[in-house]
């Protein structure tokens, strides 16, 4: 075991609104990331792409640029919330590095492309567990992921019976 910890190794996790991804963090903070070891741990947050609006919508308005302007900081907000509430559940580590990335544009790119820029050694993320309807029409971005990176990837799936709802 003390080679292990010996390598610094890079472990990105990516994070998002959704308990899913909160849980996965917690559970490799316990099953996967050593106390004193070198691990850097990256949490990732893939900001989704601002929508193209065409210059009218359905009613016929013009979307104005303070409209505009204020989807763009929502987002900006939500991205913010996130990364620090993953970050909290981070503050007991001793000694590992924890950064953190927001990037903008489909999560499935973002995701695949930063850990290869990266170069993680794992990607773990959470499933969210859609219907087979949704992810006909979503995808999953986790299978996508395990589909298109190097590095092992570990999925983690959210108990049934620990939701909050």
């Amino acid at each position: 075991m003390g080679e292990v910890s010996e390598r610094e190794r890079k472990i990105v996790v990516a994070v998002d609104e959704g308990e899913e991804s909160l849980y996965a963090l917690s559970w490799c903070l316990k099953n996967v990331i050593f106390e004193n070891s070198k691990d850097t741990l990256i949490l990732l947050y893939a900001r989704p792409p601002r929508p193209i609006y065409t210059a009218m919508d359905g009613t016929g308005y013009l979307f104005s640029a303070d409209i505009m302007a204020t989807l763009d900081r929502y987002s900006y907000d939500v991205a913010e919330a996130v990364v620090e509430k993953a970050k909290r559940l981070c503050k007991h580590l001793n000694n590992v590095k924890v950064e953190t990335r927001v990037e903008s544009g489909d999560a499935r790119d973002v995701i695949c492309q930063m850990v290869e820029k990266l170069g993680a050694d794992i990607l773990v993320m959470g499933s969210h567990g859609y219907g087979p309807i949704k992810r006909a029409f979503i995808g999953s971005v986790s299978n996508h992921c395990a589909k298109s990176v190097k590095c092992p990837v570990l999925i983690v799936k959210k108990p049934k019976n620990s939701s909050h709802t």
